[in-house]
């Protein structure tokens, strides 16, 4: 894989990756021009419609994997994997990161998808360390979302996700992005290099909500039975409410904060570099104080 992908990737596997340089991949001239290859590749996949994006990153990326919470994109864009006529001997596989505040309705409909795509694979991550939502509030204190929203997205979403990356050693990911979600979305690209080296395509960044909810009824795709009470997008259920006509598909997730996105599709800040020290470090004098009162004690 071209310096341009890689880009210090942590993924081992990625390393020994098909190359995707201007030589290998037949566009010599993209080497001796200023346009980066993810660039390049933007200008050719813009316009392609998502079966053919979907059919160009089976057959062109390893180590191919699928984010997913259940929304109407992401399963969408399962329902077109499913149907694509391409040589392989599995679907490609799905990372659900269960924040363990998921609403009902959205694990409910975890089975119903396994039950629909028996072919397919599920990964669940959870955050580190605990099962349940009780167990969280324990080691992390009640309402974490409330007083320190940024942890709280690092511990649920962001660290279960770039251990999945680690564990499945994923070179790329599917993500259910599109422009028409508003927020941060609008300028989205087809394909995305994040700081890690990670290749994040969006194959449905071109369409609208409209196009989604005409393919899901289609196709009687699955999908979350929240939908039909006013929500259009359903993330936990603490930070999730029905939109009202005329509003952002995302207008009900965080509500009333200035805030669009959870922490997985940002730049990997400095903030959750200094989170996982902070971690780190409770956990040495948490052993340090053990030591001492065996000490004492001795």
């Amino acid at each position: 894989m071209s310096s341009a992908f890689r880009n210090q990737s942590p993924y081992s596997s990625c390393e020994s990756s098909p190359s995707l340089s201007g030589a290998d991949s037949g566009y010599a001239s993209v080497q001796n021009s200023e346009i980066s290859m993810p660039e390049f590749l933007n200008r050719q996949l813009q316009f392609l419609e998502p079966q053919e994006i979907l059919r160009w990153c089976i057959t062109t990326l390893p180590h191919l994997f699928q984010t997913t919470a259940f929304g109407l994109t992401g399963l969408v864009q399962l329902d077109m994997l499913s149907k694509l006529k391409i040589p392989r001997p599995q679907m490609v596989d799905l990372v659900f990161v269960d924040t363990l505040h998921h609403f009902g309705e959205t694990l409910e409909l975890l089975d119903r998808v396994r039950s629909r795509y028996p072919l397919v694979n599920i990964h669940v991550y959870k955050p580190q360390g605990v099962e349940t939502a009780q167990e969280f509030a324990e080691k992390y204190g009640d309402k974490l979302w409330e007083t320190d929203d940024n942890r709280y997205d690092y511990l649920v979403k962001v660290e279960p996700a770039q251990r999945a990356y680690r564990d499945l050693q994923a070179c790329a990911v599917l993500t259910g992005r599109r422009r028409s979600q508003g927020g941060k979305r609008g300028d989205l690209d087809i394909i995305e290099v994040d700081e890690a080296g990670l290749i994040k395509i969006n194959p449905m960044a071109n369409w609208s909500f409209q196009q989604i909810q005409q393919y899901v009824k289609e196709n009687d795709v699955p999908y979350n039975a929240l939908l039909d009470r006013g929500y259009k997008s359903v993330g936990d259920w603490h930070s999730t409410s029905p939109v009202k006509e005329g509003e952002d598909e995302r207008a009900g997730r965080w509500k009333g904060q200035q805030k669009t996105e959870c922490g997985i599709h940002n730049p990997r800040s400095k903030y959750a570099q200094f989170l996982f020290e902070q971690e780190k470090k409770r956990e040495r004098e948490a052993l340090d104080q053990a030591l001492q009162q065996v000490t004492l004690e001795a």
